[in-house]
């Protein structure tokens, strides 16, 4: 099998499973507990809230586990929302968010909140004036995401954090795809709210962290007992916690070489592809990227169905977030970018991973090859 859809999901780390395995048996204890169980659970969970706030520039305390992105972006936009409603009901945010966000956004509008959403450009970013330009006296939250899921394309989140914290706005981004590709450093990107996800990075699944800056008004989404400063009730799931932490860890001090041997096979992808394919156009190509993915357009193709061809020869690739696989509608964002629903129809996402090779690059190349000149030779006779 050649997986290339690391940013559907990742592999456990052997050394994240290791560092899960004591909680997992003996180290059982509840981590509210005050016996000496409990406390060793206690531990566990402070130091990993110690080692994920220092990978991300964060104190301990301003961090808040969640049981992934999902939930992460849910606490960020509907906790700030409403402990903000007194000041303001508008929120900004963009077009090309994970539905994540824009779901919970629309939850939002149908509470009541006015919802701004930002068009990107043809190569999938946002202006950060667009956004500035969008700010009015009710505007409370803003939300932009670090990274897209489908496209790979780096948000000017540094440059809209200024924006919002001169204009004294909540700045939340959802980091979930760029956590282990990109330094993080809450500070400078002027970040109040920060989302992560632990199974984007060789971490466990059900298992995440919102960031919380000191002093930012939050309403918990989940009540019940004093769990995560109050913020997220319900027992810790401390063997994931711990797998997290290690994770995050590792990502963090290998990123600087496995982005690199990663772009290299990127690079290896596109230019082979481009130059033994014809009608093929890279989604995105023209902003800055993540090393890892690249979103693919082939004109004349169902990209389902090259979907299922990769299958039946063992390679793992994905037609966009996996949270859309099965709708029938193109990609919200490849719609936003302007990208012709037809070649929109055809796009492939291949995200890579730090144990790809070469080889497995080139069998890619060749499959797609033949894949395409098969089903371009069904159309045509279709189309006869």
């Amino acid at each position: 099998m050649m997986y290339l859809d690391h940013n559907a999901t990742t592999p456990l780390r052997p050394e994240v499973l290791e560092a899960m395995l004591p909680y997992l048996g003996k180290h059982f204890g509840n981590a509210s507990s005050y016996y000496r169980l409990g406390r060793e659970a206690k531990n566990a969970l402070e130091q990993s809230r110690a080692v994920i706030a220092r990978c991300i520039g964060a104190q301990p305390p301003e961090i808040v586990f969640t049981s992934g992105g999902t939930e992460a972006d849910n606490l960020a936009l509907r906790g700030a929302a409403h402990a903000l409603r007194e000041k303001g009901d508008h929120i900004i945010t963009s077009a090309i968010e994970h539905h994540a966000v824009l779901r919970t956004c629309e939850d939002l509008q149908r509470d009541g909140f006015t919802i701004t959403r930002v068009p990107v450009d043809g190569t999938g970013r946002v202006n950060p004036d667009d956004m500035k330009r969008q700010i009015s006296g009710k505007t409370i939250l803003i939300s932009l995401m670090q990274v897209n899921n489908e496209t790979g394309v780096i948000q000017p989140v540094d440059e809209v954090g200024k924006i919002a914290q001169e204009a004294g706005i909540i700045f939340h981004t959802d980091a979930v795809q760029a956590a282990g590709k990109l330094p993080i450093d809450v500070t400078r990107h002027s970040v109040n709210l920060l989302s992560l996800s632990a199974h984007k990075l060789y971490g466990p699944k059900g298992i995440g962290a919102l960031y919380v800056r000191r002093g930012t008004p939050l309403r918990p989404a989940i009540t019940g007992g004093h769990h995560e400063h109050n913020l997220r009730a319900g027992t810790e799931n401390i063997p994931a916690i711990a797998g997290f932490a290690k994770a995050l860890s590792l990502a963090s001090e290998q990123m600087e070489t496995t982005v690199h041997r990663i772009a290299v096979l990127r690079e290896r992808l596109e230019s082979q592809v481009m130059f033994r394919i014809a009608d093929v156009q890279i989604n995105g190509s023209g902003a800055p990227r993540v090393s890892n993915t690249s979103n693919m357009s082939f004109l004349s193709i169902d990209g389902e169905s090259i979907l299922l061809h990769l299958d039946l020869r063992g390679i793992c690739a994905s037609t966009g977030s996996a949270c859309t696989t099965g709708t029938p509608e193109p990609s919200h964002v490849l719609t936003a970018m302007g990208v012709p629903a037809s070649s929109a129809q055809g796009s492939i996402r291949f995200s890579l991973g730090k144990d790809n090779t070469e080889q497995e690059i080139d069998m890619v190349v060749d499959a797609l090859a033949e894949i395409t000149s098969q089903l371009r030779a069904i159309t045509s006779l279709k189309a006869v």
